[in-house]
């Protein structure tokens, strides 16, 4: 008869200790598994449609008896199982696999296996002409994680930062860290088979909301934008991302640049309507006195938000702005660890900030950023850069435990390679996906698709020469 139990749940020594006498009795759901705790094994023994229990004491990890456990007789009765091994979730190797998305960049994943248990995913944060750094990275790390405990997620951390780098950490070195966690992060949710979320307190949501990002392309005139913006809503998309302003990546910007980014975003409006989202990507590129001047340009179309008009690396000057514009103002995503984060709650430089958690640190870097910017009234809404298979499975596995999260990014652009990559693949209705309830981060890579697009290496793009220079 089944009886819905597994053949063994990990419960504390004083629920075990409860649940003796009514040993015969038990037929309940799953008990939680609590790791790394003083704890006991109870292994179901199904004899004549009867569970008969074992209870194997043990301190510290759970722990596996030598030699072969005799079956017990029907009897219900609990017997105590002594010499007791240690087992262990060692690190056994850790391979990076550079994968080719088609566009703009290469996605880095990284695949963490352990001796005798589940492997984990995580994924890196990339740029083009920097992925091989990150690449370096991931191996050297790799070499002193191979051999460790991989439920050590938090003193992996410190040796990484303080040892590994000597406290010289910056984007690469993040990116690399990140990719190592989420993976352990990923074994940790496989190992105790519950989603990784539940593993960080539980949920504070069933579905996470997402903006479009990667959907106006090429896009030149407002014309071309409010086009593709009607197509992008006409999938389900409630709120968009986009950056109107032409010409390279400048601090100061022509009169001419400041009018054409003004029109795109009331080309997109007229295009979308009042009920749509609309957020203003900057790229960190302006001065005070054009983030100032722009921003009030555009209050008259309602936007979300105003994402990073002034670097984040002069946090004083982002808080100049804001203090003079009307518009939720947004900053992080060259931000690393809460140690960077710190000064932007201080100054109060931003109404939203945007880590990523394949380049601030991991799951848990994020949600202590998160945990630190809810007392200032500071909403979060991870930046994610990244692909929609591990990237964004690590994005919503911690949006769904942060209380004041807001809304995360989804590259519509990314999407073709993803699935061909990854399964299951996330849906996106009505401008949602539903926070994945799989083992771990929920999601697992086809290496075989992998190899099929391995990583490119990119041509030197067109960067500006004097000639090109204004404003």
């Amino acid at each position: 008869m089944a009886t819905g139990m597994p053949d063994q749940v990990f419960v504390p020594v004083m629920l075990a200790a409860m649940m003796l006498p009514m040993a015969r009795a038990i037929d309940c759901p799953v008990l939680p598994q609590i790791w790394d705790t003083r704890s006991v094994v109870i292994s179901f023994l199904r004899t004549e449609g009867r569970p008969d229990v074992v209870v194997r004491a043990g301190m510290g990890r759970v722990k596996r008896p030598r030699g072969i456990v005799s079956r017990l007789p029907n009897s219900g009765r609990v017997t105590l199982v002594g010499e007791l091994s240690e087992i262990t979730l060692r690190v056994s190797r850790v391979t990076p696999f550079l994968v080719d998305l088609g566009g703009g960049k290469n996605l880095l994943f990284v695949k963490v296996e352990t001796e005798s248990g589940p492997h984990g995913w995580g994924e890196c944060y990339t740029q083009a002409d920097r992925d091989t750094s990150v690449i370096a990275l991931v191996d050297a790390l790799g070499r002193y994680l191979v051999g460790r405990d991989a439920s050590h997620i938090t003193h992996f951390l410190h040796v990484a930062y303080h040892d590994f780098a000597a406290k010289r950490g910056a984007m690469d070195f993040w990116s690399a860290v990140s990719g190592l966690e989420q993976a352990l992060w990923d074994i940790a949710g496989k190992r105790h088979g519950v989603p990784v979320h539940a593993l960080l307190g539980g949920p504070c949501r069933e579905r996470i909301r997402v903006y479009a990002n990667g959907w106006y392309g090429k896009s030149k005139t407002p014309a071309d934008y409010a086009a593709l913006a009607r197509e992008t809503v006409a999938r389900g998309f409630g709120a968009l991302k986009f950056d109107p302003f032409p010409g390279p990546w400048r601090t100061h910007l022509s009169r001419e640049h400041e009018e054409q980014a003004v029109a795109t975003v009331a080309a997109v409006r007229e295009a979308v309507g009042a009920g749509v989202d609309l957020l203003i990507e900057v790229h960190r590129r302006l001065a005070p006195m054009h983030a100032v001047r722009i921003a009030r340009a555009l209050e008259r179309f309602r936007p979300f938000w105003y994402e990073e008009p002034v670097s984040s690396t002069n946090l004083e000057a982002l808080a100049e702005c804001r203090r003079q514009i009307s518009i939720p103002v947004v900053t992080g995503e060259e931000l690393y660890t809460r140690a960077e984060f710190r000064r932007a709650f201080e100054l109060r430089a931003a109404d939203i900030v945007n880590p990523d958690v394949c380049n601030c640190g991991g799951i848990l870097e994020l949600r202590a950023i998160a945990q630190m910017a809810e007392p200032s009234f500071v909403t979060v809404s991870p930046h994610n850069y990244n692909s929609t298979t591990v990237g964004l499975a690590a994005t919503l596995q911690v949006s769904a435990a942060i209380p004041n999260f807001l809304i995360t990014e989804y590259f519509v652009n990314f999407e073709a390679r993803g699935r061909e990559i990854a399964s299951p693949g996330f849906e996106v209705r009505d401008g949602y996906i539903a926070v994945p309830q799989s083992p771990g981060l929920g999601i697992e890579l086809d290496e075989a698709a992998l190899a099929r697009h391995p990583g490119r290496q990119f041509p030197p793009r067109a960067l500006p020469s004097p000639a090109d220079e204004g404003p």
